[in-house]
């Protein structure tokens, strides 16, 4: 059975001032539909940059990466566009709400923008919530809502889009020990239940402990790849 996600000699250069510095060199990874991953290894191994790569949001110098049979790195800026919204949920170190919504209206905001219709998008995106155990906050706007609240709204929504995949980058970082620990627990249970596919960038310890699989990374290459 092919993998969900591929990536193949994948090379990605970053040049400033006229200096080439390597990010990623010649790296290939599966990731297999319900697998609950994680991507470590220290600051400035290339963590951060595979997951923009697999998701899409940013191109490899060289190399591929496919979602199931599509072939990312070569798609045009709107098609990409358009699968990202459709299939690949995203979320983000710093949570990335949108402060004039409310956590319900935040949710919903993938679902807005593919044309869902309000009552449909609503009532996925609760649905999202509940699962999270954020439905009686439905209607608090980010600046009302802790920072662990804010995250597990940032999950909701790549939920409520029903993605293929959910790519986090450092989704515990910015919290505390009992909030992030019940982040991790509420993904880790959408992963058992609902059979999402999670990979996250992380040197957390408390996530790689509840992990299924942990590929590190150091300069650029994957140096170990530990399946539990």
């Amino acid at each position: 059975m092919s993998a969900l996600l591929r990536a193949r000699q994948l090379h990605k250069m970053y040049r400033t001032d006229g200096v080439a510095t390597p990010a990623l060199r010649g790296l290939d990874l599966d990731v297999e539909a319900g697998e609950f991953t994680a991507i470590a290894g220290p600051s400035g191994s290339g963590k951060t940059t595979l997951l923009n790569l697999l998701g899409g949001l940013d191109r490899p110098t060289s190399g591929e990466v496919w979602l199931g049979a599509t072939r990312l790195d070569t798609l045009s800026r709107d098609r990409l566009a358009r699968l990202r919204l459709q299939e690949i949920g995203f979320v983000f170190q710093s949570y990335n709400l949108l402060p004039v919504l409310s956590a319900l209206e935040n949710a919903a905001f993938v679902l807005e923008l593919r044309g869902v219709a309000r009552r449909e998008r609503e009532r996925r995106a609760l649905e999202a919530l509940a699962s999270l155990g954020m439905a009686e906050l439905a209607d608090r706007r980010p600046n009302q809502l802790s920072g662990g609240q804010q995250q597990r709204v940032a999950v909701a929504r790549a939920l409520a889009g029903r993605p293929r995949i959910i790519l986090a980058d450092e989704p515990t970082a910015n919290l505390d020990t009992e909030s992030g620990l019940a982040l991790i627990d509420h993904m880790r249970r959408l992963n058992r239940e609902q059979v999402i596919t999670f990979v996250f960038s992380t040197h957390d310890p408390r996530l790689l402990e509840r992990v299924d699989r942990v590929v590190r990374l150091q300069d650029g290459r994957i140096v170990a790849d530990e399946r539990r």
